[in-house]
């Protein structure tokens, strides 16, 4: 294998293993909920698991940071802003503190996914934000962003218990609806510009197609919290332009 190609395999499992640890460190560290959901009831009754899984994670995400020690300062930025989501349920001193932060939660993971997801593979790579780049990440974080908003919706009750700040506790349903759709237009505007640089419109096409998806799901999503919508549609979304343009080349 060339080098570039070990090292997206290695960058690729790392992420793997670095999910499935931060995951079940926020679900160990989530004491109750008020969404009535299966899922939130079968970690609520597995703590023992998500520390088994949580030490899977990390024994490989440490395997595959090691592989990429080149790189780490780029890795630990990932590792840090990952972390500090999670940090407010840490019922510790100054981690109590960062639920006082607002707008943090929202941003942050919007922030953790496109970096994770775009802005790390570019910085492992050694490739440059030119050529749209730029937009082409500022696409992927907006349209993150309208979906974490949809996610945060959905949790504010637990949030507003925990006296966990953020923009979508802040407002009122009309003000979240305006921050959703800006943030839907911000994504539209960047994405449209890719065609500057010489993507094709079926390309800009491609990514446009989950944000209308998401608009179509907006009302919908508010007010049905089911499993399957959550965490297969809505997160699907933010691979659905992925797989196309792998699956057909474009």
């Amino acid at each position: 294998m060339a080098g570039s190609d070990v090292a997206s395999a290695n960058l690729l499992c790392f992420i793997f293993f670095s999910t499935i640890c931060s995951y079940n460190f926020h679900w160990y560290l989530t004491t109750n909920s008020t969404t009535s959901s299966e899922r939130v009831m079968w970690t609520q009754n597995h703590k023992g698991l998500h520390v088994i899984l949580y030490m899977i994670g990390l024994a490989g995400s440490l395997f595959y940071f090691y592989l990429l020690k080149d790189h780490w300062l780029a890795i630990f930025f990932a590792a840090l802003v990952t972390f500090l989501y999670s940090a407010p349920k840490i019922p510790q001193g100054f981690f109590k503190e960062l639920k006082k932060i607002a707008i943090g939660k929202t941003f942050l993971l919007a922030f953790v996914w496109t970096y994770v997801t775009a802005g790390l593979p570019l910085a492992i790579l050694d490739i440059r934000l030119k050529d749209g780049l730029l937009f082409f990440m500022l696409s992927r974080f907006f349209l993150i962003y309208s979906i974490c908003i949809l996610f945060d919706y959905r949790d504010r009750n637990d949030d507003r218990r925990d006296n966990i700040k953020s923009m979508i506790t802040f407002l009122n349903a009309k003000g979240i609806d305006i921050l959703f759709y800006i943030s839907l237009a911000f994504f539209a505007a960047a994405t449209t510009c890719l065609r500057l640089y010489g993507f094709s419109w079926l390309f800009v096409l491609v990514q446009l197609a989950p944000g209308l998806i998401v608009v179509l799901l907006y009302d919908y999503a508010k007010r049905h919290f089911s499993d399957y919508l959550y965490y297969v549609v809505l997160d699907g979304l933010m691979m659905l332009s992925a797989l196309i343009a792998l699956v057909f080349r474009i």
